[in-house]
């Protein structure tokens, strides 16, 4: 009984302690990008997992009916499944940013595989729309000093959240997610939503279908940008915020 505990207690530490290492704004591994400035009101919307028709077309209509631009992490293979949606994310002013081939746990990669994920998606992002993006978020946060430095070696910024992730992969109604995210916004905040499920093909695959229902997720992104937008937030790309640090250092280095 004594060993049962005290195993018990044991692996309750140990993933608490998982918890903290792994948790979006740890930067034990190295750095990565987890929010933008502190005195400037903007907000970056992100969604991770697409794309995912027709609910990443149907954000994008509610973002350009919005007039605000955001950032998709997308998976290789629905990229490769469905090219004309990134199309239309990069030509309607969205970025794009890598989030692997398959939406693997990074950290269970070996060098080479970890490489060839990023390479792989890399190629069919550029084949769908005819760019190459400098930022990637590991799925599921997951990350260690190999992810990290293979990252970097790559070329790319690694990206994480400052809000809370909202549970949409649960499938709360479109207000809940909205006050969840809402609760935690705030200046140089980056939200993190989804547009798809793991990059699964349900159109393409057995699957069922409420699994890969977004719809929740873009009614909620219209009420959280009506929201933010009348306490005069105004919506950044992970590129324009990265842009906007690098000023800001450099604002702060000249004054010294």
């Amino acid at each position: 009984m004594r060993v049962a505990v005290a195993l018990a207690l044991l692996g309750a530490v140990a993933y608490e302690g998982y918890e903290v290492v792994e948790s979006p704004g740890s930067q034990l591994f190295g750095k990565t990008l987890v929010s933008g400035p502190k005195n400037q009101r903007v907000v970056a919307l992100t969604y991770d997992d697409g794309p995912n028709p027709p609910y990443t077309g149907e954000l994008l209509s509610v973002l350009r009916t919005e007039g605000v631009h955001a950032t998709f992490f997308v998976v290789g293979r629905a990229v490769a499944a469905y090219p004309d949606v990134v199309r239309r994310e990069v030509l309607d002013g969205n970025a794009i940013g890598n989030h692997t081939w398959s939406h693997e746990h990074l950290v269970l990669d070996g060098q080479s595989s970890l490489r060839r994920t990023l390479e792989r998606t890399d190629r069919a992002i550029f084949d769908a729309a005819g760019v190459h993006t400098r930022i990637m978020r590991p799925p599921f946060g997951g990350r260690d000093w190999l992810v990290l430095g293979e990252v970097r070696k790559l070329g790319y910024t690694p990206v994480m959240w400052s809000v809370p992730l909202a549970n949409d992969w649960e499938f709360p109604p479109a207000r809940v997610i909205a006050a969840r995210v809402l609760r935690y916004a705030g200046d140089g905040a980056i939200i993190d939503l989804h547009d798809g499920n793991r990059g699964l093909l349900c159109a393409r695959m057995h699957v069922a279908a409420h699994e890969c229902d977004r719809s929740a997720d873009v009614a909620a992104t219209r009420l959280i940008v009506d929201a933010l937008k009348r306490q005069g937030y105004r919506f950044v790309t992970i590129p324009q915020l990265l842009r906007m640090q690098a000023a800001t250092r450099t604002a702060s280095h000249a004054s010294e």
